[in-house]
């Protein structure tokens, strides 16, 4: 980060991205979606595209943390389809990254870019996916349905990353048919297990700076901690809301980039 800013924009740009570590933790642990944030807050201050991404991965692993801890504490997690979920979220992550990481970085530039909608739709459209299928008191457990919806999603968290939160939020509700609190909370497990797939495969590659990031997987957690907080408090209603916070923080990050 030192080589892409001068000194003396070097720690405005830090507390930026601190800033935007804490916000990013408040979001992702009530809708997912940190990395809507993280990637081009870390593209904009000239992080490379692979040290962004595996930065991205650094910060929310650890973040989600705080999270987890008190969605436990709420009995919201579905333990019973947790354990393949785990294994089968980090298999598809560590193959997403390993895939990635042998990709030019000029390709990788185009492929975030290109990505990045998809992460934005998914955030977009939850609301409306999740409201036009209603809610059953029958929850499903199949172990085929949720070992090859990890696999898949967990390889989209380790390629990309971006709206990975909500897209396991969406496939829990809607082909699991957990309750929108409950599909929040669970989620939360699988994409730690995804983040830790993607975790070892960009940390053996080298594609960390854990001195600046330090601080921001502080703010992070803070975030994941409040975020967690309010949404269980809501029973859930907050995550539809806090959607549109969601979209409208990465449109002007998207806008800021292009115009720069």
């Amino acid at each position: 980060m030192k080589a892409a800013l001068s000194p003396d924009y070097f720690y405005i740009g830090l507390c930026l991205l601190i800033l935007a570590s804490l916000i990013a933790g408040y979001i992702d642990a009530i809708a997912g979606g940190a990395g809507l944030i993280l990637i081009p807050a870390f593209l904009m201050v000239g992080l490379p595209p692979q040290l962004a991404l595996g930065q991205e991965k650094l910060v929310s692993t650890l973040g989600t943390i705080a999270a987890i801890k008190n969605f436990m504490k709420s009995s919201a997690i579905i333990w019973k389809i947790v354990p393949i979920g785990i294994a089968s979220a980090l298999l598809g992550a560590y193959l997403g990254a390993e895939v990635i990481l042998m990709l030019p970085t000029h390709i990788i530039n185009y492929i975030i870019f290109a990505f990045l909608p998809l992460g934005l739709a998914a955030t977009l459209f939850k609301g409306k996916l999740l409201a036009g299928n209603p809610q059953t008191n029958e929850i499903k457990e199949s172990a085929l349905a949720v070992f090859i919806t990890c696999l898949i999603v967990g390889f989209y968290d380790g390629f990309f990353g971006p709206g990975t939160g909500s897209i396991f939020i969406i496939a829990l509700f809607i082909i699991n048919k957990l309750s929108l609190l409950q599909a929040s909370a669970t989620s939360k497990i699988f994409n730690f297990a995804s983040n830790i797939g993607a975790f070892v495969s960009f940390l053996i590659a080298g594609k960390m700076a854990f001195l600046i990031g330090i601080p921001m997987i502080i703010a992070n957690l803070l975030g994941n901690h409040f975020g967690s907080l309010h949404a269980i408090r809501s029973n859930g209603e907050i995550i539809k809301k806090i959607l549109v916070i969601t979209v409208g923080l990465l449109m002007v990050s998207l806008a800021y980039k292009a115009l720069s």
